[in-house]
């Protein structure tokens, strides 16, 4: 395993984070439990949960990612040895079967309080907030629009003066964002400079070889700032597996079984780009799914590549990306594929 600390802290990560985001939808309690077992005896010490998952989520199975967690510690006693990181749902249609309140003072509360019952731990090493709370393009959208009637106000002082009480209690070490704009993160910085508050660390944002828009504005900010990305679905939802290419359906895969989270996989491009992707994994003795992960674990804003999976299988090989580095050549290939076919899967 290779290791990186979050960034300005003495806390050390593996690159590669496992992702919990199936357990106890797709996989059950004894399942995460086995990928938990397996990602530590492997080196990985960074995992990666939040109050929403998993997902696709229900009021049925609201936290119940969280719980599995919790319940692996209890039996484990690997707390210690855990750096892990969880999120407070932002609002939307969406989270309303979990709270309607935003990240005011009164939901951080709640949500962190919840957090810490069901993952059964006296402290979180890095709280995050899941999305903005004002309207911007996030989820999917390519471009902003600006709704002039957008309710939301201004309150990054007052959230981080809530994250700053958090971190004095010890109930949280270090605080990021998701799905953040460069706006918002740039809001926060300012906060955090002015007026002493805690300061950003980490932002998770997806990231993949059908989806590099990371690449703009935010990867100036994230390596000039000093904000290492935490990259999520950089498989693309296991479309860069290649398990979905020329139009197959494995049973029981993500997009079997939720069709809708397929939509912008499914574009002409992206399955053109996938399938180019896929040439020139083969063409240099690569399987897709490593030379995707490998690219991502190479660039210089990443902290750490949040990997997911179903079963020991997958996890063996994404786990194992660590291992493989990328020739120049392979890179050049990547990039000249990218530069035809552009992000097209935001």
């Amino acid at each position: 395993m290779k290791y990186t600390k979050l960034p300005n802290t003495d806390i050390k990560v593996s690159k590669i984070c496992l992702g919990t985001m199936t357990w106890g939808n797709q996989n059950t309690q004894d399942e995460g439990f086995a990928q938990m077992d397996y990602a530590l005896d492997k080196g990985v010490n960074f995992f990666d949960t939040a109050e929403l998952y998993p997902v696709p989520a229900t009021a049925e199975t609201y936290a119940e990612t969280e719980r599995i967690i919790g319940n692996w510690f209890k039996k484990s006693g690997n707390r210690e040895k855990v750096v892990l990181a969880t999120k407070i749902c932002g609002p939307g249609d969406y989270t309303a079967h979990v709270r309607t309140t935003g990240f005011s003072t009164e939901a951080l509360k709640e949500a962190l309080e919840n957090s810490l019952k069901r993952l059964k731990t006296d402290y979180i090493d890095l709280y995050q907030l899941h999305w903005p709370e004002r309207q911007t393009n996030f989820f999917g959208q390519r471009d902003y629009k600006h709704n002039p009637d957008d309710a939301w106000e201004d309150n990054f002082n007052e959230v981080l003066q809530t994250l700053d009480g958090f971190i004095k209690a010890g109930k949280i070490r270090e605080i990021g964002i998701s799905n953040e704009k460069a706006w918002g993160t740039m809001r926060y910085l300012e906060e955090s400079k002015t007026n002493n508050l805690p300061r950003i660390r980490t932002k998770q944002n997806a990231y993949s070889l059908l989806n590099r828009t990371f690449e703009g504005d935010l990867a100036e900010l994230s390596i000039r700032e000093s904000i290492g990305l935490l990259a999520y679905s950089p498989l693309a939802s296991g479309t860069l597996s290649g398990k979905y290419i020329g139009g197959k359906l494995p049973k029981n895969s993500r997009f079997d079984l939720f069709p809708r989270f397929a939509g912008r996989y499914n574009s002409l491009q992206a399955l053109e780009a996938t399938e180019e992707y896929f040439k020139i994994a083969q063409d240099h003795g690569l399987s897709l799914t490593q030379m995707s992960l490998a690219f991502i674990n190479q660039q210089p804003f990443l902290t750490g590549n949040i990997i997911g999976a179903t079963n020991l299988k997958q996890l063996e090989e994404n786990i194992s990306s660590i291992d493989v580095h990328l020739s120049d050549d392979v890179i050049d290939a990547i990039n000249a594929v990218h530069n035809a076919i552009p992000n097209p899967a935001p």
